[in-house]
């Protein structure tokens, strides 16, 4: 294909309609009739990244390859693409601003006043055609955060539509505009207002939206859609219906079903060979017919807000396709645990993770969790954060060593189990200053670990400015907490195992950033086996067997 084609995904109404899932869906889509897909996330936040932002503002915290944090929206791209993306496939304000003001200031803009447009849009076209062109891409999917109308995604909004007429207006750019459907009242009818002003809003910009994606709780009739398509002059096969879903990956099926592959391929003179799901659809039907369920505990500060640990949910998801069982998953507040002790409902769980986070705030609950799990022998998996109250835990409660804490939470402790980077006693900054990105992790034969991820070596991303303090390292060991997993060059405690428990395993690395549909993280995978065993055990346990 001789020139790009882009896909520009805007929403309205209101947020959380599911952008990120129609880029996605989308991509899937373009992917399996064998074209090359890439996706761009904007986000109009002046922040540079997401690093320095906290879950309830902004969810999880996605790491790419290269170490860049970024929007969970990434994460989508990467799991429904099976694609590796890099720091360049999230354009924020902050970074088009810092880009612009320093070329001011190295004089490129000289005897020129420095405005929005030309200059904050050329930067945007800019990012938008490099990422693209870099990727060897046939079609560039752009999401652009935010909702029509904000004032913060005007420049964005504005540069895209120049980029439609720059790139010969229809022919190479399409719009797909995601709105919201609500049904008011108690004879439950669809309103069509809220779409038609959103797309109002859109058109008073100068896009007018090829597709609309319909967000609504039931599937809309042919009315609706066909009222929809006369006032927001959209062709009626153009009006897609997306109604709530039993899981996220079926809305791909509920895309191609209304004909939506062939009119984007149509629209923008694509030809490719005919669709090929079965994959896709196989991997759908273990997540929603499965025969088997297991439940799993999530244990941390930031439970009400799902979207904190999206990364790993999604990786219980793909486990349990991949094991034909249902992955249910109950979160428990570790502040609570800590002030209450533990609940008799943890008790009921055939596994228990405890994810990465930062800070003080519901540590010793964390730390309760984790002996409660080695005590009791449940399954366990620790991340990042999880694998240090792991080793804190085995060091009050194996080691007797009293006061072993991590400095990041004491930093006056008696035993510092878990300490700072070297590399990262001098850094003062905060944002894109950790420890971050993929990191080779070298995996000690015969291990739980190995037998997992099958190899020696493995390529695992990294998020953390503290680690396992090798003075302690022979003690530990001996306790009976096996290092299974250490960097390339033997001095970072990567994995850790514990002896005697039928799965008691923690990481420092995130398994879950690069878990995929049809290859889930081996850890997560080994969670749940183990899970689904001990839950076996303890039914024919309770029937006499």
């Amino acid at each position: 294909m001789e020139t790009m084609k882009y896909i520009f995904v805007t929403g309205g109404v209101i947020s959380g309609l599911g952008k990120g899932i129609t880029a996605s869906s989308i991509g899937r889509l373009l992917k399996s009739r064998g074209l090359k897909v890439t996706a761009v996330k904007i986000d109009p936040y002046l922040n540079i990244d997401a690093g320095t932002m906290n879950p309830f503002e902004h969810g999880e915290v996605f790491v790419l390859e290269d170490g860049a944090e970024a929007d969970l929206d990434l994460g989508n791209y990467e799991r429904y693409l099976d694609i590796n993306l890099k720091k360049d496939h999230n354009i924020t304000t902050g970074k088009v601003y810092r880009a612009v003001i320093e070329k001011e200031r190295a004089g490129e803009y000289l005897g020129k006043t420095v405005q929005i447009i030309p200059h904050i849009t050329n930067e945007i076209k800019h990012r938008i055609k490099s990422v693209a062109e870099a990727s060897g891409a046939d079609v560039c999917i752009v999401e652009l955060g935010g909702t029509v109308g904000d004032i913060e995604s005007m420049p964005f909004l504005e540069a895209v539509r120049q980029m439609n007429s720059e790139m010969g207006k229809g022919r190479n750019c399409l719009f797909v505009h995601t709105t919201l459907v609500p049904v008011m009242g108690t004879v439950g009818e669809p309103k069509t207002k809220p779409t038609q002003h959103s797309v109002k809003e859109l058109r008073s910009i100068g896009i007018q939206p090829d597709i609309i994606v319909a967000r609504s709780t039931k599937p809309l009739e042919y009315a609706i859609r066909r009222k929809i398509s006369l006032f927001c002059d959209v062709a009626l096969e153009a009006v897609v219906s997306t109604p709530d879903a039993k899981s996220i990956y079926e809305v791909p099926i509920i895309l191609e079903e209304q004909g939506l592959t062939d009119y984007i391929l149509g629209r923008l003179g694509i030809d490719a060979p005919e669709k090929d799901l079965v994959e896709w659809r196989e991997f759908l039907d273990r997540i929603l017919y499965s025969h088997e369920s297991v439940t799993i505990a999530v244990v941390g500060k930031y439970t009400d807000l799902a979207d904190a640990y999206l990364s790993h949910l999604e990786a219980f998801h793909h486990a349990g396709a991949e094991l034909k069982t249902r992955v249910d998953i109950r979160y428990f507040d570790s502040e609570l645990i800590e002030k209450n002790g533990i609940p008799n409902e943890l008790a009921c769980c055939n596994g228990i993770l405890i994810p990465g986070g930062f800070g003080s705030r519901g540590i010793e609950g964390k730390i309760q969790t984790a002996r409660f799990a080695r005590e009791k022998g449940i399954p366990f998996l620790g991340v990042c954060l999880g694998f240090q109250i792991a080793t804190i835990e085995i060091a009050r409660n194996i080691l007797g060593l009293a006061g072993a804490n991590s400095t990041e939470i004491a930093p006056d402790c008696r035993s510092p189990v878990i300490d700072i980077l070297p590399e990262q006693k001098g850094v003062m900054t905060k944002g894109g200053t950790m420890r971050l990105g993929s990191q080779k992790v070298l995996v000690k034969e015969g291990s739980i670990a190995h037998r997992l991820y099958g190899t020696t070596e493995i390529m695992e991303r990294h998020r953390h400015r503290y680690e396992v303090n090798p003075e302690f390292i022979t003690e530990l060991e001996g306790a009976g907490w096996t290092f299974t997993g250490r960097s390339d060059d033997g001095v970072k405690m990567e994995m850790g195992e514990l002896k005697g428990h039928p799965f008691y395993v923690a990481s420092q690395f995130h398994p879950e950033f690069k878990s995929r549909p049809q290859r889930p993280s081996p850890l997560h995978l080994g969670l749940v086996k183990a899970a689904l065993e001990s839950k076996k055990a303890m039914e024919n346990h309770r029937a006499g067997f």
